[in-house]
């Protein structure tokens, strides 16, 4: 008997089937087998999530080394699993795919130390930057379009929407209009946008990119540790000429740009790891020695490091009185206000995309937010030390299950306008910067947070999100049970301004949206040349004066491959 498979199913194995082969790339390899010395048309510093796109779109005309400090996703089932997603957060060993630091604000975050960046540890979500955005990053729109075509073709899947994901009606009932369906575009309204999980719940990440490489064109090195590019001198102007890295032995390896006017050194290090990397190269102003290409320091930027924001994101846990998903970011409510409403589930782990039961998470595990991820909403950020950490997860152990079954409903500043700097605490490149983001000192932030738990309250009392709130449900009770004072003091039905604005600033979170410190005018220039330097790009989200879209992830992909076809363009009209 024939076996016939439906055309939903044939594309899941072939997406199977290509992320096995991407685990063989034939040109990824430790560092620690890579030459003492080579010599490449590109170096791009970082396997991220703009680092892969363009590494494998340079690849197709140009010899190309990408040097990733992390292992690889397909060394680590949890990377490609949904049901792991906060697994992975919540392991803070030497050799986790996810590195936390805490920010000077109190707030812990994350950064990606893997191939594949970010889009290996984040919640998945997947939409397209708004027409205005492009307009103002002076980007070409059809070249755009092609390049974020090129990425969805592997990563980008329509998300099959779960109970929990009501909180799409409920945003309608309560005006977040129009309805704009299914859609990867950054339209206002409500949505159900992309997501880099398939069917099965399973990843895909900026490293799947990495298929459409040409073999012969790239080396790719993991837990390559990147310690300094190294420059020349045109006169007076630097140049960059390669880098310094070692492998996970602690030899020593350098990379040379081959002779040519289109040969460039590319650091892609993403919001956080970027500027750190440019702040190592920075001098003060005067004419160089003649060993400064060994140097740590070159030149002086003052921007390195300035304008670093975090989008600031608050959530409210719902108990519900019926079971919930594991679903992460699925719908998304673009609001005109200047806040965006999400929705995450899943604490009770009581069911799964595939129709399976997963292996059991860490007890006491609240998925996208709790203690063990850095997500830690019932202390305020200036309290969140080790040891609150480990009080709230010890206090979280006594709760009921019951109370533990539900899910939470989030809202996110759009902007931000509070910014912030970025500074080196040494020069080791393992050691995490000093990241300041300033949450909420612009009052409009502070504003527009207000305004969206106002706007999740709507969405909790709608009709469309009744069955998972208890009757009589008290919406300041909610407010206590994610932040730890009597709210309800100050709050009354409609909304105290007192009361929400001091429920931001105690609860503020990270959603890991965070850019800045190598701007575009300040750092660099529109076609992210580092400005005052030759040979040097920065082509990361660090770049950015806003989070594109309601998520950047899909962006930085984008970028990744845009830049790679107008570099690949420069270089064959510079080689005639």
């Amino acid at each position: 008997m024939a076996t016939i498979l439906t055309v939903a199913s044939f594309f899941a194995l072939v997406c199977i089937s290509q992320q096995a082969r991407a685990a063989n790339y034939t040109f990824m390899k430790d560092a620690v087998h890579a030459p003492r010395t080579g010599f490449y048309d590109y170096i791009i510093v970082g396997g991220g999530t703009a680092g892969c796109p363009l590494a494998a779109t340079l690849s197709a005309r140009a010899r190309v080394l990408l040097l990733e400090r992390g292992g690889s996703p397909y060394e680590d089932a949890r990377v490609l699993n949904m049901a792991h997603f906060s697994d992975v957060l919540a392991d803070t060993s030497a050799s986790s795919p996810s590195q936390r630091f805490v920010s000077e604000d109190g707030v812990i975050n994350s950064r990606p130390r893997v191939l594949g960046g970010g889009s290996c540890i984040n919640a998945g979500f997947f939409t397209r930057a708004g027409a205005g955005y492009v307009r103002a990053a002076g980007w070409d729109p059809r070249e755009v379009r092609a390049a974020y075509r090129w990425v969805e073709d592997v990563v980008a899947f329509r998300p099959a929407l779960g109970p929990w994901q009501a909180v799409r009606m409920g945003l309608l009932e309560t005006g977040v209009l129009p309805d704009n369906g299914a859609t990867y575009d950054h339209i206002p309204g409500t949505k159900v946008g992309g997501s880099i999980f398939d069917a099965d719940g399973r990843r895909h990440t900026a490293a799947d990119l990495l298929r459409y490489a040409n073999p012969d064109g790239i080396d790719l090195y993991l837990r390559a540790r990147v310690a300094k590019i190294l420059f020349r001198f045109k006169g007076t102007k630097p140049v960059a000429d390669g880098v310094v890295y070692y492998d996970s032995r602690g030899n020593t390896h350098e990379a040379y740009l081959s002779p040519g006017a289109a040969s460039e050194v590319i650091p892609v290090g993403g919001g956080a790891g970027q500027p750190a990397a440019a702040d190592a190269q920075r001098h003060r102003p005067g004419r160089p020695p003649p060993l400064a290409r060994h140097r740590n320091v070159i030149l002086d930027l003052p921007g390195v490091g300035q304008g670093m924001s975090d989008n600031p994101m608050n959530a409210i846990y719902v108990p519900s009185p019926s079971p919930v998903e594991v679903s992460l970011i699925q719908v998304v409510g673009i609001t005109r206000f200047g806040s965006y409403i999400e929705g995450a589930s899943g604490a009770n782990w009581n069911s799964h995309p595939s129709g399976t039961q997963p292996p059991p998470p860490p007890p006491r595990n609240f998925g996208m937010f709790s203690p063990q991820t850095g997500q830690l909403a019932t202390v305020p950020p200036k309290e969140r030390t080790p040891e609150a950490i480990a009080r709230a997860v010890e206090a979280m152990s006594q709760v009921p299950d019951a109370a533990l079954r539900g899910g939470f409903i989030l809202e996110k500043v759009l902007g931000p306008q509070s910014v912030g700097q970025l500074a080196l605490r040494n020069l080791n490149p393992d050691d995490n910067p000093s990241v300041r983001f300033n949450y909420f000192a612009h009052p409009d932030d502070l504003r527009r947070c207000v305004a969206g738990i106002a706007a999740i309250e709507r969405v909790i009392r709608s009709r469309a999100f009744s069955r998972f709130t208890y009757q009589n449900f008290a919406f300041p009770a909610a407010l206590n049970v994610t932040a730890e004072f009597p709210v309800n003091t100050l709050y009354r039905r409609g909304g105290d301004p007192r009361a929400l604005e001091r429920f931001c600033r105690d609860t503020v979170m990270t959603i890991w949206h965070y850019h800045g410190g190598c701007q575009v005018g300040r750092v660099v220039d529109r076609d992210y040349r580092v400005l005052g330097v030759d040979a040097l790009r920065v082509i990361d989200g660090s770049t950015f004066n806003a989070s594109p879209g309601t998520n950047p992830q899909a962006t930085v992909m984008m970028l990744g491959r845009y830049m790679g076809v107008k570099l690949l363009k420069e270089r064959m009209l510079l080689e005639g």
